[in-house]
């Protein structure tokens, strides 16, 4: 699909954030996953192409050259190349962090792309395929027969809690397996507990996660067990948990505050007529 270039403003239409914090938590999750599949150069080129796509949350009209000459300004040792940049871009649209369009202007040659960061999936309910009308057939056996190995071949394959990853801390999957014991569910639930952690750059106070973790799974059985307004359990346990979080790291802070209002007076004695402070904290 061919665009027509112009303001980034005519193109607001596309982005898929209601605000600039709701795509940096997105973008958060994106690398948490896949930084890996990054270069250090690549990674570089990637995070100015989100700097540059603040003003409208995840979308960017500049130009590549206008992007390295941003980047290469700023660090003069280490020059990023534009080959390294397309393959960042290549990367991010085979991964689909970003889906990238061309633009063109009025003369009809073309003009800098648009890039339009996509939100990352979290844990969506799946779409109901629609219902269609079964086509005729003169054999109704040998039909129902093809159903049944279609079936058998789309059916998942259950892993109970015994085959969770061993990324997944003990204490967590002994907790969860009483109320889900699917693996793939016990995996979901602590990879976004390890998300909202690395947000409050928290991601390695493992001990903390668990117990923070379990606090928040208490109050989603909880609210589970209480009504059926829940829609989106994990979406729910992620609010509580981004709570708790949030708690734990303002109260860091006051304490972290607190111990910096700490007071103390240098000593003052008079010494010959003459007065004399002594700092005894300094010395």
């Amino acid at each position: 699909m061919n665009l027509k270039s112009g303001n980034i403003e005519g193109f607001e239409q596309f982005s898929q954030f209601e605000s600039l914090k709701e795509f940096n938590h997105h973008m958060e999750m994106w690398l948490l996953d896949h930084k890996k599949d990054f270069t250090k150069g690549e990674l570089v080129g990637l995070k100015r192409l989100v700097r540059f796509s603040a003003k409208i949350p995840g979308v960017c009209n500049a130009k590549i050259g206008t992007i390295l000459k941003a980047i290469n300004q700023q660090s003069k040792e280490n020059i990023l190349s534009r080959s390294t940049f397309k393959r960042m871009i290549l990367k991010g649209k085979q991964i689909g962090i970003f889906t990238v369009y061309e633009t063109e202007r009025k003369n009809g040659s073309q003009s800098s792309n648009l890039y339009v960061f996509n939100r990352f999936p979290i844990s969506e309910p799946p779409k109901q395929e629609s219902m269609n009308p079964p086509k005729e057939t003169t054999n109704l056996l040998k039909t129902e027969k093809d159903q049944k190995i279609k079936k058998r071949k789309e059916d998942p394959i259950h892993l109970d809690h015994t085959y969770v990853s061993n990324r997944v801390p003990k204490p967590f999957v002994e907790f969860i397996k009483c109320f889900f014991s699917d693996a793939k569910l016990i995996e979901e639930y602590w990879r976004m507990s390890h998300i909202i952690a690395y947000g409050y750059e928290l991601d390695h106070e493992t001990d903390l996660i668990v117990d923070l973790a379990i606090q928040s799974f208490k109050q989603l059985i909880r609210k589970l067990k209480l009504t059926k307004a829940v829609k989106n359990p994990i979406a729910y346990y992620c609010g509580i948990l981004k709570e708790k979080f949030f708690q734990y790291y303002e109260d860091m802070l006051n304490e972290m505050h607190e111990i910096k209002q700490i007071q103390y007076k240098p000593v003052s004695y008079e010494f010959n007529g003459e007065r004399i402070e002594w700092d005894w904290l300094n010395q």
